[in-house]
């Protein structure tokens, strides 16, 4: 069920593909959806006649374009970007028919299917068999909940390996589907938090102090988790933010490999909602393997998290920007609003002795906020380390107050 749905039951798992190319994968699935007990509707994303019977028709597929549109068998590229446009409006209009949706595509397929797919609510069963689902899924699957189903071969034809592959997922989906929804384990408000692993004893502290009046969502800042967490806010599934960690808007201004969108925050001021935050992180930027660091950085002080995962320390430059990027952003919010500055380190890193240890790019980053906040009483200097239970504490008891009629 969706995460936040009510009970009213949906009609049919739904199968979605290019049937011009991909019609005996399609109705592979939707046999064994069949055979299992469920209803079954195909849904054709193809630009050319299918080879299947679809329950959908491609032109009623394209007609929910937001533009309306035909459907292009000259211009591949533009065929695949509009009927993805089309697919995700379909979906809007569909959900409460959408049990749970499986599709199998190559590259043009996956990315139609897949915008439709990121459109239905979280806890709806999304899976996708795909060529690609080895390679970066992040465009594909985004803030969503779709599982991606590595598809071996080419999706050209039933084989004895393409049968065991699509009969897994056909089956994985189907038993999502037939599970009963989790009971809800409280009917406490909902509120969304970021942390990364340098803010992991502040925002566990935070939680723990709330815990008995929030059903407190913990979202991880690697970009994504922040997009996840506004998503959930805009669609007025929080209560509220406590966004401790925003260190995706250091990788969002110097390239880095976890970035924000450049809209982070804008949901904050479009919805009025409570908002406490602070400066978690923001003393890094996130690369791979060191490999992948930008040769402008080459002088730069880095910390060597795992093989993986190389941080580099901003300096004050970049801190004075974020500053003022945040202090921009936060003028806007017409909403309760403070930003809670930890005067003596902002991660687990940037502390005394610590290798990112800076207080001159700490102070850049203070003076900034000071200089563009234009309500000071939005802005908080706290005498702590992030990591200090202090400081977890007002965070916590600034967030009450907030939320207090």
């Amino acid at each position: 069920m969706p995460l936040g749905g009510g009970n009213d039951p949906v009609k049919a798992i739904h199968i979605a593909g290019t049937c011009d190319t991909k019609g005996e994968e399609v109705a592979w699935l939707r046999d064994l959806v069949v055979a299992a007990g469920h209803p079954a509707v195909i849904v054709d994303l193809g630009s050319r006649a299918p080879t299947i019977a679809p329950d959908e028709q491609a032109a009623e597929v394209a007609a929910c374009h937001p533009e309306g549109i035909e459907i292009s068998t000259t211009d591949r590229g533009a065929a695949v970007a509009a009927m993805g446009t089309a697919f995700a409006a379909w979906c809007r209009a569909n959900v409460e028919r959408i049990s749970g949706i499986i599709a199998v595509g190559g590259g043009g397929g996956t990315s139609i299917a897949c915008a439709g797919m990121r459109e239905l609510p979280y806890g709806v069963p999304k899976l996708m068999v795909s060529t690609l689902a080895s390679g970066d899924t992040a465009p594909y699957v985004g803030t969503s909940d779709i599982v991606m189903v590595p598809s071996v071969t080419d999706i050209a034809g039933l084989n004895r390996l393409s049968r065991v592959i699509l009969s897994n997922a056909a089956h994985a989906l189907i038993g999502a589907v037939s599970a009963p929804p989790p009971a809800t384990a409280t009917d406490l408000p909902a509120i969304g938090l970021t942390m990364f692993g340098v803010t992991t004893p502040c925002v566990t502290a935070i939680t723990d102090h709330l815990r008995d009046r929030y059903d407190c969502l913990v979202f991880h800042a690697t970009g994504t988790g922040g997009r996840a967490m506004e998503r959930l806010l805009d669609q007025r599934l929080l209560s509220g933010l406590i966004d401790i960690t925003t260190t995706e808007i250091a990788d969002l201004l110097f390239g880095g490999v976890l970035p924000a969108l450049p809209d982070r925050l804008d949901v904050v001021a479009r919805t009025g909602a409570p908002w406490v935050g602070s400066v978690g992180a923001l003393d890094m930027v996130n690369f791979w393997a060191p490999a992948t660091v930008p040769d402008r950085y080459h002088d730069r002080m880095f910390y060597h998290h795992n093989p993986n995962v190389t941080l580099m320390r901003t300096t004050p430059d970049e801190n004075a920007a974020m500053g003022r990027w945040i202090g921009a952003k936060l003028n806007a919010c017409p909403g309760p609003i403070r930003l809670l500055v930890p005067e003596k380190g902002i991660s687990a890193l940037d502390i005394d002795g610590g290798p990112f240890w800076d207080p001159k790019a700490d102070a850049a980053l203070f003076q900034a906020l000071k200089d563009t906040i234009t309500d000071p009483a939005r802005l908080i200097f706290l005498p702590h380390h992030i990591n200090d239970p202090a400081f977890a504490r007002a965070a916590a008891d600034t967030f009450l107050s907030l939320m207090r009629p």
